[in-house]
């Protein structure tokens, strides 16, 4: 029953077991030790609706066991920033939003950075490299950062790169997993003397940390 739910979705899954070979809605999909193969991989249906709660950790700057509640929306709108005033991530789903943990194509996470516990405060210390884990329905994830984009409230450009299936890249077929993980450039458009705000208080500027899926196993 489960590996058919998978299947539905579409959704590369990996396993710390000898390599194989998984046929699913006809596409083969190569099973490595700890690390994501495929040889082909369809996008995901953003717009599936997603209820569970995923945990979020990112060791490089002290992130551990953040709660990462799904609703439909876009990023950093009404519904997503009050479940961030709770001092908890969140992450939309929808036509414009992203896809689920693990899926093929965008998987948006937003967070406070200065506000309710500031649980993203040190997101732009986030390096090329550093991995971020999430887990979600007894699967974790591991994606690997891999650049750095800024994203202007005030550009509709900006905002459609950065909520595009494949980030900065608005209408590209995504053929992987990724995740942004967003956070407020409060700071830095303070110094430089940016003190526009949206109808929320947000400032212009956020700051992205895009990554790959690079692993998958069973959370312990």
């Amino acid at each position: 029953m489960l590996m058919s739910r998978r299947c539905r979705r579409r959704r590369l899954r990996t396993r710390r077991t000898l390599p194989r070979v998984l046929a699913c809605a006809g596409a083969a999909v190569l099973l490595t030790t700890g690390f994501v193969s495929a040889v082909s991989a369809a996008p995901a249906d953003r717009t599936e609706p997603r209820t569970g709660t995923a945990v979020l950790a990112i060791p490089a700057i002290g992130v551990e066991e953040l709660d990462v509640v799904p609703y439909e929306g876009t990023t950093d709108d009404v519904p997503g920033s009050r479940i961030q005033d709770r001092g908890v991530a969140s992450s939309p789903y929808g036509e414009k939003g992203g896809v689920g943990p693990g899926d093929v194509g965008n998987y948006l996470v937003t967070a406070h950075r200065l506000s309710a516990g500031g649980v993203l405060r040190d997101l732009p210390d986030l390096g090329k490299g550093d991995p971020v884990y999430v887990v979600e329905d007894g699967t974790r994830y591991t994606y690997e950062i891999t650049a750095t984009r800024q994203t202007s409230f005030r550009s509709e450009r900006s905002l459609a790169e950065q909520r595009a299936e494949v980030p900065g890249r608005p209408g590209a077929e995504p053929t992987r997993a990724m995740i942004t993980i967003s956070t407020c450039a409060t700071p830095e458009d303070d110094a430089a003397g940016n003190f526009w705000r949206d109808g929320l208080g947000n400032p212009e500027h956020r700051i992205d940390k895009v990554g790959v899926l690079v692993a998958e196993e069973e959370s312990s």
